[in-house]
């Protein structure tokens, strides 16, 4: 693992607290950095839920099918795939702290584009940008966790991603009290910028400076030039675990108004379990790693990731629904941070770099998954959608298994 320079501690520390007791000032600065980076986390997972709250009205206010919302849902990945060959170097050259800061504002800002759209291309143009940033925002705020994590002897990495799930129901929570109180998107969308502007004024500062001197002597490392192979099939597991992640942000609200059938605000109730049990999957995520082991988390989860998909296609009513979503959210929780956590530690790449190419291929499946669904829906239904993309959960497993990385 890359060390990294903590001499950026005595410059910020007041001199006062340095006389007095330095390693007490630099426990209480550390732990307010690992409050700073996981509030970065949960704003980045904020701006992406409280989109995903909104998809049934945006689709609903457009007049949309399902192919057409596929066809929107797809300009995200485009928008990512445009950022994905230069946002490893912009965040190398000038520092994930800066882009963190501008990749999260550019992300909530384009929230305020995909609530005045009023036309498909408007909205494929506004979801372009919202991945794009987005892009940006995932490399930097990652690369911050896992510096943050080499400041402390214990994992920590999986805290960071609860962060980001807890977003996602926090997002679901406010997408309810917006829709109880008849709020468009746009004038919903306007509040979640607001909180975000607060979240970074208030927490930038505690933004790590320093930087890797591994990463910064082995920077010109190149996915397409010199790919490690086993980077490539972390990459790959992560994308299984984060296209079943996908279909559920964009497609749990849909499935529970046009299978379910649930009447007015229930609609987000599939959405929000799903949120919950992620949430404290992640949570718990480095306790049972190390009582259990990563392989043995890894294939449970890849088989819950498809019972609980298998189980909402075979039965569709709303209390065996939320259920299976949270079977769903559970199976998902652990595969981000341990495959994370795993290329992190790996000997040929540097670690930043290793969490970039990882990061890279993942959130393909992320991205792809839910446009992916809309087509396959519109040609069949939305219940045989669920039931190809639970192919991905046998797939974690069965490929884990397989590496022997984590025998």
């Amino acid at each position: 693992m890359p060390l990294l320079d903590y001499s950026f501690l005595s410059k910020i520390l007041p001199k006062a607290k340095i006389k007095k007791s330095f390693r007490k000032a630099k426990s209480s600065y550390l732990i307010r950095v690992r409050f700073a980076t996981s509030l970065f986390f949960f704003g980045m997972g904020f701006c992406f839920s409280t989109w995903a709250s909104r998809i049934p009205d945006i689709k609903s206010m457009l007049h949309l099918s399902e192919a057409a919302l596929g066809t929107m849902l797809f300009a995200l990945p485009v928008g990512q795939l445009f950022a994905m060959p230069i946002s490893g170097k912009i965040v190398t050259k000038y520092g994930s702290r800066m882009i963190s800061i501008v990749g999260l504002l550019s992300y909530a800002l384009c929230l305020l584009l995909l609530g005045v759209a009023k036309s498909e291309w408007q909205l494929a143009a506004g979801l372009f940008l919202f991945g794009f940033f987005g892009n940006f925002c995932n490399i930097a705020v990652n690369t911050q966790g896992v510096y943050t994590q080499q400041l402390f002897e214990k994992p920590i990495i999986g805290s960071f991603h609860g962060s980001w799930s807890l977003a996602g129901f926090f997002g679901a929570l406010v997408g309810l009290v917006m829709l109880s109180f008849e709020l468009n998107p746009l004038q919903h969308f306007a509040i979640a910028l607001g909180f975000v502007i607060i979240l970074v004024i208030t927490n930038y500062k505690f933004m790590i400076k320093a930087k890797s001197k591994q990463e910064e002597t082995k920077s010109n490392y190149s996915l397409f030039k010199n790919p490690d192979k086993t980077l490539l099939w972390l990459g790959v597991i992560c994308f299984c675990g984060m296209a079943s992640e996908g279909i559920m942000f964009d497609w749990s609200g849909v499935y529970f108004k046009e299978i379910i059938k649930a009447p007015g605000a229930l609609v987000v109730l599939g959405y929000t379990t799903f949120m919950i049990s992620m949430a404290s999957g992640r949570f718990l995520s480095d306790f049972l790693v190390h009582r259990f082991g990563a392989k043995k988390v890894l294939i449970i989860s890849g088989l819950v990731i498809s019972s609980g998909l298998y189980m909402a296609v075979l039965l569709p009513y709303l209390i065996p629904c939320m259920i299976a979503f949270m079977l769903v959210g559970f199976g998902v929780s652990n595969v981000v941070p341990i495959i994370f956590n795993v290329a992190g530690n790996n000997e040929n790449v540097p670690t930043g770099i290793a969490l970039t190419v990882v990061t890279s291929i993942s959130f393909l499946g992320f991205l792809l998954g839910p446009p992916v669904i809309g087509f396959i829906a519109e040609l069949t239904s939305l219940k045989y959608s669920f039931a190809i993309i639970g192919i991905f959960g046998i797939l974690i497993s069965v490929l884990v298994s397989r590496l022997k990385i984590f025998n």
